[in-house]
């Protein structure tokens, strides 16, 4: 499949499922349900796609990797979930989209650079200055929401 494509299915689905979320939300008494049933579907799909491939050997697998900082990233992702469903209640979906997708790309850029060293910054400056204009539109984009 090609990766543009699978990234853009994949940034417009996440538009859909926050709207859904949004909705379920409404629906039940606290934003934790809905967390809850989110990564409860993800998780039951994500194992059963597992035991297809490798069977039980793969349950042996995960126990046996697992350490405490491995779970950071799904800390992190329950994060973005919980942010992202209260920006869409509370700020609107284009200002909440915004606010994210500028942060993420400020931090990949800042990620990308302390990586490849020091010098890597004036290659980068196009970017930066890129960076820099998605920033100033994220502002423009959800200021009325503040």
């Amino acid at each position: 499949m090609n990766m543009l494509l699978l990234l853009i299915a994949a940034g417009m689905g996440l538009v859909v499922q926050n709207l859904l979320m949004v909705r379920m939300t409404e629906s039940v008494s606290t934003i934790l349900i809905t967390l809850v049933i989110n990564s409860s579907v993800g998780l039951l799909l994500l194992v059963g796609l597992l035991l297809a491939k490798n069977g039980l050997g793969a349950v042996a697998e995960v126990t046996g990797a697992a350490r405490w900082w491995m779970l950071l990233p799904g800390l992190l992702g329950s994060l973005f979930v919980f942010a992202g469903i209260l920006g869409y209640q509370k700020l609107g979906a284009a200002a909440t989209i915004s606010i994210l997708v500028a942060s993420q790309l400020c931090m990949g850029l800042l990620v990308d650079v302390y990586r490849a060293g020091p010098a890597a910054l004036r290659e980068n400056l196009p970017a930066l200055f890129g960076a820099l204009l998605l920033v100033a539109g994220a502002y423009l984009v959800a200021k009325r929401s503040f």
